[in-house]
């Protein structure tokens, strides 16, 4: 019997330059379901992000959630600046092969959002329904710098505990939550180590990050715009109505360019909403099904 309360755990192998790396992703639904949903994390977050979101797809989609290179199970990759969206892309393309979608939706959070936009971009993309969750072709200083005060520090805790709460400290964006839902949200973001735990990533995932000129930010930017406006697959477009990464103007804008994405926005979040509670899976769910419906 197909058990529907946890993933199966498999891994992919992708090419880097200079050799080879497992990319682990974890698995929802039927195993030979065609119809399939992929869901990618944020910088430093990993597949398990999507359990609640998941458990509402699987019934409908098989839905897959890998844990991007230097991220929970996958393999670190031995030149930290080769963690660029050219190597996500390269690798999700690889994963793609493997899983032969007759139809494909993505759901991206964040740095798994401008993957997809990436991906749905290109001639002939298999992408045909696309969810970015509070994340666009232009990024707010702002918040690109919050986060890179915070990603790639060599922290260590004492207990799951310590590390759940120094996670919630720099993650008020996610949003409301209990404390036992933190807690579950944390877990697979913490990995034994010695005597405590550490955060669930290779810490030199920010290297390339924190070395982008505001020239190369900006030429960066022109080509995610040109990707967008090529965009094919109905889109949705998911905000944090207090994101630092969203801005409302670019929100609006990805309205009427490109796909002509729809727009919804959730109060008292910024970023990034996490997909767990009700009135975040719902519209996700109904996007979906409604693109991709049953055959």
């Amino acid at each position: 019997m197909l058990d529907t309360t946890q993933p199966r755990l498999r891994f992919v192998q992708c090419l880097h330059p200079g050799g080879l790396h497992r990319m682990a992703y974890w698995e929802w639904g039927v195993v030979d379901n065609p119809d399939v949903v992929v869901c990618v994390h944020g910088l430093s977050r990993q597949g398990r992000d999507f359990d609640h979101l998941a458990r509402a797809l699987q019934g409908r989609f098989r839905v897959v959630c890998p844990d991007v290179a230097g991220r929970g199970r996958s393999d670190w990759l031995e030149q930290p600046l080769h963690y660029q969206l050219p190597q996500y892309g390269a690798d999700m393309v690889t994963l793609l092969a493997r899983l032969d979608a007759r139809r494909l939706g993505w759901v991206g959070t964040s740095m798994g959002g401008l993957i997809g936009m990436g991906l749905a971009g290109l001639r002939n993309s298999p992408i045909d329904a696309l969810v970015l969750n509070d994340i666009g072709p232009s990024v707010a200083p702002s918040g690109l710098q919050r986060i890179g005060g915070y990603v790639g520090q060599p922290l260590r805790f004492g207990t799951v505990q310590e590390g759940a709460d120094y996670l919630a400290s720099i993650s008020a964006g996610f949003g409301p939550r209990t404390l036992q839902e933190w807690l579950e949200f944390s877990r697979p973001m913490l990995v034994p180590d010695g005597a405590g735990w550490r955060l669930h990533y290779d810490p030199r995932i920010g290297v390339a990050l924190a070395q982008v000129t505001p020239e190369a930010a900006q030429t960066g930017e022109q080509a995610l715009w040109a990707l967008y406006d090529g965009i094919k697959a109905p889109t949705l477009v998911l905000r944090g109505a207090e994101s630092d990464i969203l801005a409302p103007a670019t929100a609006q804008a990805m309205t009427t360019r490109g796909p002509g994405a729809q727009l919804v926005e959730f109060g008292g979040v910024g970023h990034a909403p996490m997909l767990v509670h009700a009135d975040q899976i719902e519209p996700v769910v109904a996007f979906l099904t409604s693109w991709l419906p049953a055959l």
